[in-house]
């Protein structure tokens, strides 16, 4: 399990870098696009377009991270309520159903590719299908740390320290 968590640990690391770096890419066209508007009277098209795209490509895959180091959205003070021993069901429950709407949505979202691939961006030249990949990446990611984190429920291993605050 520590093999397992040490690689989930390295794409943890990875995912959070690239949207770090996808953000400041975000700030900086954003930056262009009110130049553009308000300097040059001559607004760049593809900004926002590309805007959309880029949030997609940041939030979904670090809300599968946040599966992991769990810092999602959760309700567990009904959870922290009940007796020790319902409350490691719940959270195994809890766990699983996360990881099945991982793969959901990463299985529906292919279909939607596929739907989308025809499709031109006009403003990007891009495929549409674009759009949806995210989709796809994001409910692996969260199918595989939902996974690894009944695994850990199941066997009680230890939770990993949050590791992704300080890349050093």
């Amino acid at each position: 399990m520590d093999a397992v968590s040490r690689v989930f640990d390295t794409l943890s690391r990875f995912v959070i870098v690239v949207a770090g770096a996808a953000l400041v890419f975000l700030v900086a066209i954003t930056g262009w696009m009110v130049f553009g508007r308000y300097v040059l009277n001559d607004t760049p098209t593809w900004v926002e377009r590309t805007a959309v795209l880029i949030v997609l490509s940041i939030s979904l895959p670090v809300a599968a991270v946040g599966v992991r180091e769990r810092f999602h959205l959760s309700v567990i003070g009904f959870r922290d309520a009940l007796p020790p021993r319902a409350k490691r069901v719940a959270t195994i429950l809890s766990d699983a159903v996360v990881g099945l709407f991982g793969l959901a949505m990463a299985f529906y979202s292919w279909e939607l590719v596929e739907t989308a691939w025809a499709i031109r961006i006009p403003l990007l030249g891009i495929r549409q299908g674009w759009t949806y990949v995210p989709l796809i990446v994001g409910g692996i990611l969260i199918a595989l740390f939902a996974a690894e984190q009944v695994v850990r429920d199941l066997t009680g291993a230890r939770q990993p320290d949050a590791t992704i605050v300080t890349l050093e």
